[in-house]
């Protein structure tokens, strides 16, 4: 199995509506996700344009969601911003850094922090006008023009992030080591008759 290593820049929570979060020092994950997190729980509703009706009951596969330092400082480049884009303001629980590529990590991926508490990636989580909203309201780009909602679209494309699930009870903190384990399809013995 391949493992990286990367660092927790920052963990959030938050209750609101708005999908907006607090950065913390820690978070506590359980089998439900993050301790006080709008997404925590063992179903939601499917979203409009998902594989479900808007509004059918699934399992919750988006109990967290993360970013990195490292593709939000692309995303802030190509938006031309005075101030690159905080996990926070786009909703992440999670900010690592030294993941290359975090975004394109495959279903199946592990992250392991140093309580025992381990997550496994689900899929990709692509950008939306909410979360553009968001950026627009609390961003000014270098040359004065008005950020408009759908502008980070194309930049976060690809960079956005993942949402997964817990699969080991723990705290998180901002400063943690991470370990990767990337996902590897499994060998299956092959038996002649």
């Amino acid at each position: 199995m391949k493992r990286l290593q990367g660092r927790v820049v920052s963990v959030s929570a938050g209750g609101a509506d708005d999908l907006s979060k607090q950065e913390q020092e820690s978070i506590e994950v359980n089998l439900s996700g993050i301790v006080g997190d709008h997404h925590a729980g063992a179903s939601r509703e499917a979203y409009d344009g998902e594989r479900e009706p808007e509004g059918t009951v699934l399992r919750n596969d988006r109990q967290w969601s993360a970013v990195s330092r490292e593709e939000l400082t692309v995303i802030s480049g190509q938006l031309d911003l005075l101030q690159p884009i905080a996990a926070a303001t786009v909703g992440a629980n999670l900010c690592f850094e030294g993941i290359e590529d975090l975004s394109l990590l495959p279903r199946g991926t592990r992250f392991k922090f140093p309580s025992g508490a381990a997550l496994t990636v689900e899929e990709y989580n692509p950008p939306c006008i909410d979360m553009g909203a968001q950026i627009a309201a609390k961003h000014t780009r270098r040359d004065g023009q008005a950020l408009k909602p759908r502008d980070w679209l194309r930049p976060a494309s690809g960079r956005r992030g993942l949402v997964g699930v817990v699969d080991v009870p723990g705290v998180i903190r901002a400063g943690d080591a991470v370990t990767v384990e990337l996902f590897e399809t499994p060998k299956i013995p092959r038996f002649d008759d």
